[in-house]
């Protein structure tokens, strides 16, 4: 049997697609330097009008971002059988939202925090690159070596 045929390809996602995969979701995690450092948050987040915003409170690292930092965000989901992994990265600026337009535009979009407490400032990520990608979630026989049945050890 040939097994290369056997093996999951991954499929480069078009952007419509991974628009597609943020509006289906709304965990994420946020990466930025801080120093000599990168920080990396989970936060929650909805797509709008072709950017991510972001809800955070006084204090967070997030909430302390200065005006057009450089972020990437990354989700990940799976289809409801567990059989087809996707992931996309948005590359590009968060921006703390001030305008009051804007900021009443990000409380129509629905945005809600997940922990208590006053979550009142918004973080816009407008989008410089967006990527993603689609596979088949291989089965476990095909990530470990067959075990010898005397030994228990690899075959």
């Amino acid at each position: 049997m040939d097994t290369a045929a056997a093996k999951p390809e991954i499929e480069n996602l078009g952007v419509h697609d991974c628009w597609r995969y943020l509006r289906s979701t709304s965990l994420c995690r946020v990466a930025f330097t801080s120093g000599e450092t990168v920080e990396i948050f989970p936060a929650n987040y909805v797509p709008t009008n072709g950017t991510l915003l972001i809800r955070t409170g006084e204090g967070s690292k997030l909430g302390a971002l200065p005006g057009r930092t450089v972020v990437a965000v990354e989700t990940d989901g799976m289809n409801q059988y567990g059989t087809i992994a996707w992931s996309v990265v948005v590359k590009g600026q968060a921006a703390i939202v001030t305008d009051a337009e804007e900021v009443k535009d990000a409380m129509d979009a629905g945005l809600s925090p997940w922990q208590p407490g006053q979550k009142n400032i918004l973080i816009r990520i407008t989008p410089a690159d967006i990527s993603g990608r689609r596979f088949v979630i291989a089965p476990p026989t095909h990530w470990w070596p067959p075990l010898d049945a005397a030994t228990g050890e690899t075959a």
